[in-house]
């Protein structure tokens, strides 16, 4: 059996990750051969909360859906990590399990880096070190700016800066139109936000209504970024 390779957009796509693309050529060099390419279906399982971490990965193309199961039992989408990003570091730091499911949303490619191999890359690279603690501190003010918002934005300004964010890591340029190119239910949507269906979906259809976007079966298209803007901005 051939043992699967990227292809030149998926590794283009690894290449100029914004963390990946600022190391040094022989760290990159250093990953990508003890990375593993993996191909996995939509829905796949990846890992789940309380496994024993033992992966490092990137994603070269589709999404990972990162969630957790409620009290009533319901499934909740948590985030979505984009084609270029790299996550499953934390676990193996500090030796803990996994504290959350991880599947595959879509078709999607990965590089998987083994838990030796992750050690030894480390032991081998000071360089990783401060590149991981400097992935981690930007995660670490991402979760407080979501927080931020979460308790001082109203629902229209976070769904506007949402979109922004979908737009600009899976958008697909279509003339003057921006299509989001990850599938997401409005439930998903809704749960990215801490917000009920309905809510989300009455400020979609504002937003709709303002020229601002445009709601397909299983697409949203951005129409404007600059009336988004405006929205997140209150």
């Amino acid at each position: 059996m051939n043992t699967p390779i990227l292809t030149i957009a998926e590794r283009n796509t690894i290449e100029s990750g914004p963390w990946f693309s600022k190391l040094s050529p022989a760290l990159r060099s250093a990953i990508l051969s003890r990375a593993a390419v993996r191909r996995v279906a939509d829905g796949a399982m990846l890992s789940s909360r309380g496994q024993p971490a033992d992966e490092w990965i990137g994603v070269a193309k589709g999404a990972v859906r990162v969630s957790s199961v409620s009290l009533s039992g319901k499934q909740i989408t948590l985030t979505y990590v984009e084609p270029g990003t790299w996550f499953g570091d934390i676990a193996l730091f500090d030796g803990l399990p996994r504290t959350h499911d991880a599947n595959a949303h879509g078709e999607t490619t990965l590089l998987v880096v083994r838990k030796p191999d992750f050690k030894e890359l480390l032991q081998q690279h000071v360089e990783l070190y401060e590149a991981l603690l400097r992935l981690n501190c930007r995660r670490l003010r991402l979760m407080f700016n979501i927080v931020e918002d979460l308790n001082t934005l109203p629902l229209a300004a976070r769904l506007a800066k949402q979109l922004l964010l979908l737009a600009r890591s899976y958008g697909v340029q279509q003339g003057e139109e921006v299509r989001i190119g990850l599938q997401l239910a409005q439930e998903d949507l809704a749960q990215l936000l801490g917000a009920s269906r309905q809510r989300v979906n009455q400020e979609l259809k504002s937003f709709e209504r303002d020229g601002a976007v445009r709601i397909e079966p299983t697409r949203l298209v951005v129409l404007s970024k600059d009336k988004l803007m405006a929205i997140a901005e209150g």
